[in-house]
Protein backbone atom coordinates (compact mmCIF):
# COMPACT_ATOMS: atom_id res chain seq x y z
CA UNK A 1 0.00 0.00 0.00
CA UNK A 2 1.41 3.43 -0.84
CA UNK A 3 1.62 6.25 1.69
CA UNK A 4 -1.29 8.65 2.02
CA UNK A 5 -1.07 11.96 0.88
CA UNK A 6 -0.51 14.73 2.86
CA UNK A 7 -3.75 16.07 2.12
CA UNK A 8 -5.86 13.16 2.34
CA UNK A 9 -8.74 13.60 4.60
CA UNK A 10 -7.16 11.20 7.15
CA UNK A 11 -4.72 13.92 8.45
CA UNK A 12 -7.50 16.39 8.85
CA UNK A 13 -10.56 14.15 10.94
CA UNK A 14 -10.02 12.54 13.98
CA UNK A 15 -9.79 9.10 15.20
CA UNK A 16 -12.53 7.19 15.97
CA UNK A 17 -11.05 6.54 19.51
CA UNK A 18 -10.57 10.00 19.55
CA UNK A 19 -14.15 10.77 18.61
CA UNK A 20 -16.00 8.40 20.85
CA UNK A 21 -14.02 10.18 24.12
CA UNK A 22 -15.73 13.18 22.93
CA UNK A 23 -19.16 12.02 22.97
CA UNK A 24 -18.89 10.65 26.29
CA UNK A 25 -17.53 13.69 28.09
CA UNK A 26 -20.85 15.49 26.29
CA UNK A 27 -22.59 12.34 27.84
CA UNK A 28 -21.06 12.27 30.91
CA UNK A 29 -20.25 15.75 31.55
CA UNK A 30 -16.81 14.82 33.13
CA UNK A 31 -13.80 14.01 31.44
CA UNK A 32 -12.79 11.67 34.15
CA UNK A 33 -15.58 9.74 34.03
CA UNK A 34 -15.06 9.51 30.31
CA UNK A 35 -11.66 8.33 30.80
CA UNK A 36 -13.30 5.31 33.07
CA UNK A 37 -15.80 4.64 30.99
CA UNK A 38 -13.15 4.14 27.90
CA UNK A 39 -10.79 2.46 30.33
CA UNK A 40 -8.18 5.14 29.92
CA UNK A 41 -6.45 7.30 32.34
CA UNK A 42 -7.28 11.02 32.45
CA UNK A 43 -4.14 11.97 31.82
CA UNK A 44 -4.25 10.50 28.27
CA UNK A 45 -7.71 11.57 27.59
CA UNK A 46 -7.11 15.31 28.26
CA UNK A 47 -4.01 14.76 25.89
CA UNK A 48 -6.58 13.42 23.61
CA UNK A 49 -9.22 16.34 23.67
CA UNK A 50 -5.95 18.49 23.91
CA UNK A 51 -4.71 16.88 20.25
CA UNK A 52 -7.65 16.74 18.62
CA UNK A 53 -8.14 20.47 19.41
CA UNK A 54 -5.27 21.61 17.89
CA UNK A 55 -6.01 18.99 15.02
CA UNK A 56 -9.25 20.97 14.04
CA UNK A 57 -7.79 24.38 15.61
CA UNK A 58 -10.60 25.41 17.51
CA UNK A 59 -11.43 24.57 21.35
CA UNK A 60 -13.57 21.44 22.16
CA UNK A 61 -14.18 21.47 26.06
CA UNK A 62 -14.24 23.71 28.72
CA UNK A 63 -12.56 22.22 32.13
CA UNK A 64 -13.44 23.26 35.37
CA UNK A 65 -13.46 21.86 38.90
CA UNK A 66 -17.27 21.04 38.57
CA UNK A 67 -16.51 19.45 35.48
CA UNK A 68 -16.02 19.43 31.95
CA UNK A 69 -18.63 21.22 29.52
CA UNK A 70 -18.30 21.85 25.63
CA UNK A 71 -17.57 24.94 23.46
CA UNK A 72 -20.11 25.94 21.11
CA UNK A 73 -17.70 24.58 18.33
CA UNK A 74 -17.42 21.49 20.79
CA UNK A 75 -21.22 20.91 20.36
CA UNK A 76 -21.44 21.34 16.84
CA UNK A 77 -18.24 19.05 16.21
CA UNK A 78 -19.91 16.29 18.54
CA UNK A 79 -22.92 16.00 16.44
CA UNK A 80 -21.15 15.18 13.24
CA UNK A 81 -18.82 12.86 15.71
CA UNK A 82 -21.98 11.18 16.45
CA UNK A 83 -22.67 10.38 13.05
CA UNK A 84 -19.71 9.33 12.09
CA UNK A 85 -19.31 6.94 14.86
CA UNK A 86 -22.79 5.51 13.95
CA UNK A 87 -21.60 5.09 10.41
CA UNK A 88 -18.47 2.97 11.70
CA UNK A 89 -20.24 1.03 13.80
CA UNK A 90 -22.63 -0.16 10.79
CA UNK A 91 -19.33 -0.53 8.75
CA UNK A 92 -17.98 -2.69 11.44
CA UNK A 93 -21.00 -4.83 11.40
CA UNK A 94 -21.02 -5.36 7.93
CA UNK A 95 -17.30 -6.17 7.59
CA UNK A 96 -17.50 -8.68 10.58
CA UNK A 97 -20.49 -10.24 8.34
CA UNK A 98 -17.70 -10.69 5.08
CA UNK A 99 -15.82 -12.49 7.19
CA UNK A 100 -16.23 -16.44 6.63
CA UNK A 101 -16.95 -18.18 9.90
CA UNK A 102 -17.15 -22.09 10.73
CA UNK A 103 -19.25 -21.83 13.33
CA UNK A 104 -21.82 -18.95 11.56
CA UNK A 105 -25.27 -19.56 12.17
CA UNK A 106 -26.67 -16.85 9.60
CA UNK A 107 -25.78 -16.99 6.47
CA UNK A 108 -26.96 -13.69 4.24
CA UNK A 109 -26.51 -13.47 0.36
CA UNK A 110 -27.66 -9.94 -0.83
CA UNK A 111 -27.68 -8.40 -4.17
CA UNK A 112 -25.35 -5.48 -4.61
CA UNK A 113 -27.13 -2.13 -3.66
CA UNK A 114 -29.19 -3.71 -0.90
CA UNK A 115 -25.87 -4.85 0.74
CA UNK A 116 -24.06 -1.85 0.31
CA UNK A 117 -26.44 0.76 1.45
CA UNK A 118 -29.25 -1.30 3.77
CA UNK A 119 -27.73 -4.16 5.00
CA UNK A 120 -24.78 -2.89 7.43
CA UNK A 121 -27.63 -0.76 9.30
CA UNK A 122 -30.02 -3.90 9.70
CA UNK A 123 -27.04 -6.64 10.90
CA UNK A 124 -26.27 -3.68 13.18
CA UNK A 125 -29.49 -3.70 14.76
CA UNK A 126 -28.93 -7.82 14.66
CA UNK A 127 -26.27 -7.41 16.47
CA UNK A 128 -27.75 -6.04 19.48
CA UNK A 129 -30.42 -8.38 19.61
CA UNK A 130 -28.39 -11.42 19.08
CA UNK A 131 -25.16 -10.04 20.20
CA UNK A 132 -23.86 -13.95 20.11
CA UNK A 133 -24.94 -14.63 16.79
CA UNK A 134 -22.33 -15.37 13.60
CA UNK A 135 -23.23 -13.70 10.50
CA UNK A 136 -21.77 -14.57 6.85
CA UNK A 137 -22.49 -12.36 4.17
CA UNK A 138 -22.30 -13.36 0.21
CA UNK A 139 -22.95 -10.78 -2.19
CA UNK A 140 -23.20 -10.52 -6.04
CA UNK A 141 -25.75 -9.71 -8.02
CA UNK A 142 -29.58 -11.43 -7.75
CA UNK A 143 -28.95 -14.19 -10.28
CA UNK A 144 -26.42 -15.16 -7.75
CA UNK A 145 -28.33 -14.86 -4.82
CA UNK A 146 -31.00 -17.11 -5.87
CA UNK A 147 -28.48 -19.78 -6.83
CA UNK A 148 -27.04 -19.56 -3.66
CA UNK A 149 -30.64 -20.38 -2.23
CA UNK A 150 -31.13 -22.80 -3.97
CA UNK A 151 -27.68 -24.29 -3.51
CA UNK A 152 -28.63 -24.65 0.33
CA UNK A 153 -25.61 -21.95 0.87
CA UNK A 154 -27.80 -19.24 2.48
CA UNK A 155 -30.40 -18.94 4.95
CA UNK A 156 -32.28 -15.45 3.56
CA UNK A 157 -31.70 -13.87 0.50
CA UNK A 158 -32.57 -9.95 -0.86
CA UNK A 159 -32.67 -8.85 -4.19
CA UNK A 160 -33.96 -6.15 -6.41
CA UNK A 161 -35.40 -7.19 -9.71
CA UNK A 162 -38.85 -7.08 -11.05
CA UNK A 163 -39.73 -10.96 -10.55
CA UNK A 164 -39.15 -14.08 -7.83
CA UNK A 165 -36.64 -16.18 -9.22
CA UNK A 166 -38.13 -19.66 -9.87
CA UNK A 167 -38.01 -21.69 -6.46
CA UNK A 168 -38.05 -18.96 -3.95
CA UNK A 169 -40.51 -17.19 -1.49
CA UNK A 170 -40.65 -13.82 -1.02
CA UNK A 171 -42.14 -10.52 0.58
CA UNK A 172 -41.48 -7.11 0.15
CA UNK A 173 -39.41 -5.22 2.42
CA UNK A 174 -39.02 -1.70 0.61
CA UNK A 175 -39.44 0.10 -2.68
CA UNK A 176 -36.35 2.10 -4.68
CA UNK A 177 -36.31 3.99 -7.89
CA UNK A 178 -33.92 4.05 -10.85
CA UNK A 179 -33.04 7.48 -11.28
CA UNK A 180 -31.00 8.97 -14.41
CA UNK A 181 -27.34 10.61 -13.46
CA UNK A 182 -24.62 12.22 -15.35
CA UNK A 183 -21.27 14.33 -14.67
CA UNK A 184 -21.82 18.04 -13.57
CA UNK A 185 -20.13 18.35 -16.98
CA UNK A 186 -22.16 16.33 -19.63
CA UNK A 187 -24.44 18.06 -21.68
CA UNK A 188 -27.63 16.47 -20.09
CA UNK A 189 -26.85 18.18 -16.99
CA UNK A 190 -27.60 21.61 -18.54
CA UNK A 191 -30.48 20.60 -20.15
CA UNK A 192 -33.90 22.35 -20.09
CA UNK A 193 -36.12 19.35 -20.68
CA UNK A 194 -36.54 15.80 -19.44
CA UNK A 195 -34.87 13.39 -21.18
CA UNK A 196 -37.51 10.89 -23.54
CA UNK A 197 -37.63 7.40 -23.41
CA UNK A 198 -36.50 6.91 -26.71
CA UNK A 199 -33.37 9.10 -26.03
CA UNK A 200 -32.43 7.33 -23.20
CA UNK A 201 -32.97 3.87 -24.88
CA UNK A 202 -30.86 5.11 -27.77
CA UNK A 203 -27.61 6.85 -25.79
CA UNK A 204 -24.90 4.43 -25.26
CA UNK A 205 -25.50 4.03 -20.67
CA UNK A 206 -22.85 2.76 -17.86
CA UNK A 207 -24.76 -0.25 -16.98
CA UNK A 208 -24.82 -3.00 -14.39
CA UNK A 209 -23.82 -6.65 -15.71
CA UNK A 210 -26.89 -9.12 -16.93
CA UNK A 211 -28.39 -10.78 -13.65
CA UNK A 212 -28.35 -7.52 -11.53
CA UNK A 213 -31.62 -6.30 -10.23
CA UNK A 214 -30.75 -2.93 -12.18
CA UNK A 215 -30.38 -4.07 -15.13
CA UNK A 216 -33.24 -6.10 -14.87
CA UNK A 217 -35.66 -3.14 -14.36
CA UNK A 218 -33.72 -1.05 -16.81
CA UNK A 219 -33.79 -3.27 -19.65
CA UNK A 220 -38.28 -3.88 -18.44
CA UNK A 221 -38.68 -0.18 -18.62
CA UNK A 222 -37.14 0.25 -22.26
CA UNK A 223 -38.18 -2.99 -23.95
CA UNK A 224 -34.48 -4.41 -23.66
CA UNK A 225 -33.31 -1.65 -25.78
CA UNK A 226 -30.50 -0.62 -23.46
CA UNK A 227 -27.32 0.16 -24.70
CA UNK A 228 -24.14 -0.38 -22.96
CA UNK A 229 -21.42 2.26 -23.25
CA UNK A 230 -19.64 0.19 -20.28
CA UNK A 231 -20.73 -3.11 -18.23
CA UNK A 232 -19.69 -3.33 -14.75
CA UNK A 233 -20.20 -5.67 -11.85
CA UNK A 234 -20.54 -3.43 -9.03
CA UNK A 235 -22.45 -0.18 -8.01
CA UNK A 236 -19.80 1.63 -6.47
CA UNK A 237 -17.50 1.02 -10.31
CA UNK A 238 -20.31 2.59 -12.02
CA UNK A 239 -20.71 6.00 -10.06
CA UNK A 240 -16.82 6.23 -10.35
CA UNK A 241 -17.46 5.95 -14.16
CA UNK A 242 -20.19 8.79 -14.07
CA UNK A 243 -17.88 10.87 -12.09
CA UNK A 244 -15.19 11.04 -14.41
CA UNK A 245 -17.29 11.96 -16.91
CA UNK A 246 -17.60 8.79 -18.96
CA UNK A 247 -20.92 9.11 -19.89
CA UNK A 248 -24.76 8.80 -17.99
CA UNK A 249 -26.13 5.83 -15.83
CA UNK A 250 -29.33 4.51 -14.43
CA UNK A 251 -28.67 3.46 -10.49
CA UNK A 252 -30.78 3.80 -7.37
CA UNK A 253 -32.02 6.57 -5.44
CA UNK A 254 -30.44 4.78 -2.76
CA UNK A 255 -26.40 4.91 -3.93
CA UNK A 256 -26.00 8.46 -5.24
CA UNK A 257 -27.43 10.55 -2.03
CA UNK A 258 -24.08 11.70 -0.84
CA UNK A 259 -22.73 12.38 -4.55
CA UNK A 260 -25.91 14.39 -5.61
CA UNK A 261 -25.58 16.67 -2.42
CA UNK A 262 -21.91 17.07 -3.27
CA UNK A 263 -23.07 17.98 -6.86
CA UNK A 264 -20.62 15.43 -8.34
CA UNK A 265 -23.25 13.71 -10.02
CA UNK A 266 -26.72 15.56 -11.02
CA UNK A 267 -29.74 13.74 -11.61
CA UNK A 268 -31.29 14.10 -14.95
CA UNK A 269 -35.13 14.27 -15.62
CA UNK A 270 -36.78 11.70 -17.71
CA UNK A 271 -40.03 11.15 -19.33
CA UNK A 272 -41.80 7.84 -20.83
CA UNK A 273 -40.51 5.60 -18.59
CA UNK A 274 -41.14 4.21 -15.33
CA UNK A 275 -37.81 2.78 -13.39
CA UNK A 276 -39.63 1.39 -10.18
CA UNK A 277 -39.04 -1.66 -8.27
CA UNK A 278 -39.58 -3.72 -5.17
CA UNK A 279 -37.09 -4.67 -2.83
CA UNK A 280 -37.77 -8.24 -1.25
CA UNK A 281 -36.61 -10.36 0.97
CA UNK A 282 -36.15 -14.57 -0.09
CA UNK A 283 -35.84 -17.88 0.75
CA UNK A 284 -36.38 -21.44 -0.67
CA UNK A 285 -40.11 -22.38 -1.48
CA UNK A 286 -41.55 -23.42 2.03
CA UNK A 287 -38.91 -23.27 4.13
CA UNK A 288 -39.70 -19.76 5.94
CA UNK A 289 -37.21 -18.27 8.03
CA UNK A 290 -36.70 -18.83 11.04
CA UNK A 291 -34.63 -18.26 14.33
CA UNK A 292 -31.53 -15.19 13.18
CA UNK A 293 -32.83 -15.31 10.11
CA UNK A 294 -36.35 -14.37 10.84
CA UNK A 295 -35.33 -12.17 13.38
CA UNK A 296 -33.14 -9.84 10.45
CA UNK A 297 -36.21 -10.13 8.00
CA UNK A 298 -38.32 -8.18 10.86
CA UNK A 299 -35.76 -6.02 11.23
CA UNK A 300 -35.85 -4.68 7.43
CA UNK A 301 -39.52 -3.72 7.70
CA UNK A 302 -38.72 -1.72 10.82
Amino acid sequence: MGEQREGSIAHRVPDLGALELLLAVARLGSLGGAARELGITQPAASSRIRSMERQLGVALVDRSPRGSTLTDAGALVTDWARRVVEAAAAFDAGAQALRHRRDSRLRVAASMTIAEYLLPGWLLALRSQRPDTAVSLLAGNSTTVAERLLADEADLGFVEGLSVPAGLDSTVIAHDHLIVVTAPTHPWARRQRPVPAAELATTPLILREKGSGTRQVLDAALGGLARPLIELSSTTAVKASVVSGAGPAVLSELAVGEELSMRRLVRIPVEGVTLARDLRAVWPTGHRPTGPARELLSLTRG
